[in-house]
């Protein structure tokens, strides 16, 4: 467990944070938390933000924070697997778009106080 004071980010604080600093470089903001259950009390994926890009492209973020760069630090903790939950709860949000517009994946990586933002960190085919 994490001591009092511990330098642990939690989610929501990560994702404030991620959110204010896409807000400064133009991204707009859709959808927070999005969620995709695969069946009765079984999460299968979900989509930390959704924003808009000045460009129109939609993009879905996925924000993962690490108190330090031990253990490969916040973006190397974007498995596969989380990658394949992403992909999974964002092809059930593009069901909303008769015509979905061009999207991407990206992360940002927060690690200590350092931010990184990965656009396009990876891809998909959607």
């Amino acid at each position: 467990m994490f001591k009092k004071g511990s330098p642990r980010i939690s989610g929501n604080e990560a994702e404030d944070r991620a959110l204010r600093y896409l807000q400064q470089r133009g991204l707009r903001l859709v959808e927070r938390n999005y969620r995709v259950a695969a069946g009765p009390g079984a999460p299968a994926g979900e989509v930390d933000l959704i924003l808009y890009d000045r460009e129109g492209t939609l993009v879905f973020v996925e924000v993962r924070a690490r108190a330090g760069l031990s253990h490969g630090g916040a973006a190397a903790s974007v498995s596969g697997f989380k990658q394949r939950r992403l992909i999974y709860a964002a092809s059930h949000y593009l069901l909303r778009h008769a015509s979905p517009p061009p999207c991407r994946f990206d992360v940002v990586a927060i690690d200590g106080e350092a931010i990184e933002w990965l656009q396009a960190a990876f891809d998909t085919g959607l």
